[in-house]
C-alpha cells in the first residue's frame, strides 16, 4: 500500500531532544493535512520555533511562513556556532550584543546564577504565560522556560528550553547555547532584584551590615535599586569557583 501523503523530515543537533527516540537522528515520514507552514509543521513534531535557526525545504532555505507541500523534504537545524551561515536565510534572530533574559517561575535559582554572571535577568514568582511572552517580545529578551507551550507562542522570538532540572547544569546549558563566557561581568548585578551594583565605602553601609562584617571587610558593593549590600564572603567564593569552571569548559571545547 502506498504511503499516505506527507513530507520527509529530519532534525539535527539538539532539536532531536524534543523527538521520540525512534525519530532522532534520522529521516522520517510525516503525514500532513494540506500544506502547513514550516513553523506549524516543526512545532507539531515537538521542537519549539525559538530553538530553530535554519530550515531547508527541498534544499532551499525558507522562512517560518513557507508552506510545505506534500512530497517535500524538510531539514531543520539549530543555531550554528562554528559554521558561518550568514548568506543563508535564517529563521532565528541575529545574536544579541548584550544578551538579556526573562525566566519563568520554575527557574528562580537559575536567575540568581545569571545575575551573578552580570546578565540582565528578569524573574517573578507570579509571571503569567502571556506576560512572559509579551516581555520577551517587547524588551527583546531571551525567554528561558521549561514550558513548551509558552516557548511556542508566536510572539516569542528568542528562547531556550533548559533540558536539565538542576540549576547549575541549566546554567552550563545557557552559557554554552548563547556563548556567554566572554560576555560575563561577574558580581555587577544584585542577586535579589537585578539592579546594578556599585562600590561602597565601609562608612556608607555600616548601618546595613552586621558590625562584625565591617570589622573584617573593607570592600563592599551596594545595589542602586534595593540598597542591599554585598561583600566577599564564603558564598561569593563558591560562586567564583563556579565561574572558573565555566571558563574552563570554554577552553576545553
Amino acid at each position: 500500500m502506498d504511503a499516505k501523503p506527507g513530507v520527509t523530515v529530519r532534525f539535527y543537533g539538539a532539536l532531536n531532544d524534543f523527538l521520540p527516540p525512534e525519530r532522532r537522528g534520522q529521516e522520517f515520514h510525516h503525514v500532513t493535512q494540506g500544506s502547513p507552514s514550516v513553523k506549524d509543521l516543526i512545532e507539531s513534531l515537538g521542537p519549539p520555533h525559538p530553538e530553530v535557526d535554519v530550515v531547508l525545504v527541498d534544499g532551499e532555505a525558507v522562512d517560518f511562513a513557507h508552506r510545505v507541500r506534500p512530497g517535500s523534504r524538510v531539514a531543520v537545524y539549530p543555531p550554528f556556532h562554528a559554521l558561518d551561515v550568514t548568506p543563508v536565510t535564517r529563521v532565528g534572530p541575529p545574536p544579541q550584543d548584550a544578551p538579556r533574559f526573562v525566566l519563568d517561575v520554575g527557574l528562580g535559582r537559575l536567575v540568581g546564577f545569571l545575575r551573578m554572571l552580570g546578565f540582565d535577568s528578569l524573574w517573578r514568582n507570579d509571571y503569567a504565560d502571556d506576560e512572559l511572552a509579551r516581555v520577551s517580545h517587547d524588551e527583546d529578551r531571551i525567554l528561558l522556560t521549561r514550558d513548551l507551550g509558552v516557548l511556542k507562542r508566536g510572539e516569542v522570538l528568542r528562547g531556550y528550553f533548559p533540558r536539565s532540572t538542576d540549576p547549575a547544569h541549566q546554567l552550563v546549558e545557557v552559557v554554552r547555547r548563547f556563548g556567554l563566557t566572554a560576555r560575563m561581568h561577574p558580581f555587577t548585578r544584585c542577586l535579589a532584584c537585578n539592579g546594578p551594583l556599585s562600590s561602597a565605602e565601609p562608612h556608607e553601609v555600616q548601618d546595613r551590615v552586621p558590625e562584625r562584617v565591617t570589622e573584617r571587610h573593607s570592600r563592599f558593593q551596594q545595589c542602586a535599586d534595593c540598597r542591599r549590600v554585598f561583600w566577599a564572603g564564603t558564598h561569593q567564593q563558591r560562586m567564583q569557583a563556579l565561574i572558573d569552571k565555566l571558563r574552563d569548559l570554554e577552553r576545553a571545547e
